[in-house]
């Protein structure tokens, strides 16, 4: 019997070397995205405020304007809406800076896909039910796409509402609705506490935060 080469003896560690290494690196992805994602959600809320202060300031205007009205003698014209350029101009940001957060949340999708086919390459690799090693320290392969998918989740749903809030922020006159779509963009409902210690446990295992 012819003994083996070591060609045929040596496991397939070239792939899984590759496969872990684009895990961490999508870790490090995850990180960049989510950084990225806050600071547009600042810049949005300081939008989002600028709109809301001038819509109520507006209203309050309106309002002067009306009880002039009622307490002249003569019938007044109607004032024609006015064109507010500032209100157009915060609205139009405020739309670029959705149209960044679609953006990131897109890659979110893209990197947990990602994921997703390294999971499956190994499984391929070993075998259904066969366990293996962990390629950093205790996480099981498929455990990275299942925290990618909860946290790609959470993005998805907080950018729907984002959607909604982006719509109706400049046409709503109640004041009540748009001090809620003010505290819904900033405290973010959808992305839970849950998902920076998910990061940070993600980058732990892969080895980008040190114990």
């Amino acid at each position: 019997m012819a003994a083996k080469s070591p060609a045929d003896s040596t496991p397939r560690r070239p792939v899984l070397s590759v496969s872990a290494r684009k895990i961490k690196d999508n870790a490090a992805d995850w990180h960049n995205l989510m950084m990225k994602w806050e600071r547009l959600n600042d810049n949005g809320f300081t939008t989002a405020n600028k709109i809301v202060n001038m819509k109520i300031s507006e209203q309050f205007q309106d309002r002067k304007l009306e009880i002039a009205c009622d307490t002249s003698v003569t019938e007044p014209e109607k004032p024609t809406p006015r064109y507010n350029e500032e209100l157009d101009n915060c609205c139009a940001e405020l739309l670029e800076t959705l149209k960044q957060m679609t953006k990131i949340q897109l890659k979110m999708e893209k990197l947990t896909l990602t994921t997703k086919a390294i999971c499956d390459l190994e499984a391929f690799h070993h075998g259904a039910g066969n366990c293996t090693a962990p390629f950093f320290h205790t996480w099981p392969t498929p455990y990275f796409y299942e925290v990618s998918l909860k946290l790609s989740e959470m993005y998805k749903k907080e950018l729907q509402l984002k959607q909604a809030i982006v719509q109706d922020i400049a046409h709503s006159a109640d004041q009540d609705l748009l001090m809620v779509y003010l505290s819904s963009w900033l405290y973010q409902p959808y992305i839970e506490n849950s998902s920076t210690l998910l990061l940070e446990a993600m980058l732990l295992e892969t080895g980008h935060r040190k114990c």
